[in-house]
């Protein structure tokens, strides 16, 4: 998988085919395919008082794609959306025109005891032409993802289409999502598996490159498309995702996506002068930080 390697430094480096940073987006990088944020949670632990809740917050022009292996997440919106997302499920909110929305510890997990939180929250950008779309929330449960064994590995299939398999959750633009476990060491060859850019976040273990190893919190990107395989030690744990790069990358400010600079300038005034639709009965607010001097 590597030649020519060079180790740039720790937080971006260059192993041949492979770029590795901690998120999306970053210097060398700034997205795979249609996804343009990674947000990892946790794992931390919560309980007894200590809890996730996220205040009321805007989106526009993406979707937010929430994916647990721990903990349970309230999704609440302005659209009018109320669902407890647990371990498995997948939560797919996109905001298009704008869309609030907040997120916290469901209210039957408040309690004395002790829990671990952990999971990824991953912004999908929205083709230019649906950037203005209406807002919609899908949910898909758990047994609604398609898995598969394959070397060693099970493949459970969160979103788009990978290794033969169709998830419920298309997306609006060809990607996919795929969670990866081993229990033994073995090597994965995606050629003709997926279509398109692909990065992997290694969320549990470690992939090895030759002399190289990338731990966990770490994250991949191929520079040969779909071409290449990886090895995946034992008891491994990735998470595999891609698709077609947009015709045009979009911009970020925030919260914000758009392929215009000036639609993210309005909505950082919309969201400033309260004019963004609010969630039932919450009265929360995150004010847009300002930029750093």
């Amino acid at each position: 998988m590597s030649n020519n390697t060079l180790l740039v430094d720790e937080r971006q480096a260059d192993l041949g085919n492979f770029l590795v940073g901690r998120l999306l987006p970053f210097r060398k990088k700034r997205q795979v395919g249609p996804f343009t944020f990674i947000d990892h949670m946790g794992p931390s632990t919560l309980g007894n008082g200590n809890y996730m809740d996220v205040d009321q917050h805007p989106h526009i022009g993406l979707s937010t794609l929430t994916y647990l292996f721990e903990g349970a997440v309230e999704h609440r919106d302005s659209i009018g959306s109320v669902k407890v997302i647990e371990p498995g499920d997948v939560g797919f909110m996109t905001a298009g025109s704008g869309v609030t929305h907040t997120e916290r510890t469901p209210q039957n997990m408040r309690t004395d005891e002790a829990f671990t939180m952990h999971g990824y929250q991953i912004w999908v950008a929205l083709p230019h032409h649906l950037e203005e779309m209406e807002p919609q929330f899908d949910f898909y449960e758990k047994s609604q993802l398609p898995t598969t064994e394959l070397n060693g590995c099970t493949i459970k299939l969160v979103a788009g289409n990978a290794f033969g398999m169709s998830a419920p959750l298309q997306g609006f633009s060809p990607l996919f999502m795929v969670d990866i476990k081993t229990k033994e060491a073995t090597t994965l060859s995606l050629a003709g598996a997926l279509e398109g850019e692909v990065a992997f976040v290694i969320v549990k273990g470690q992939i090895q490159d030759g002399e190289h190893t990338v731990n966990a919190g770490q994250m991949l990107i191929s520079k040969t498309d779909d071409q290449c395989e990886i090895c995946l030690d034992q008891n491994t744990q990735i998470l595999l995702f891609g698709g077609q790069p947009l015709e045009q990358e979009p911009l970020l400010m925030w919260n914000f996506v758009s392929s215009r600079k000036e639609r993210l300038q309005q909505a950082k005034e919309d969201w400033k002068n309260h004019k963004f639709p609010k969630v039932p009965d919450d009265n929360t607010y995150i004010p847009m930080p300002e930029p750093k001097r």
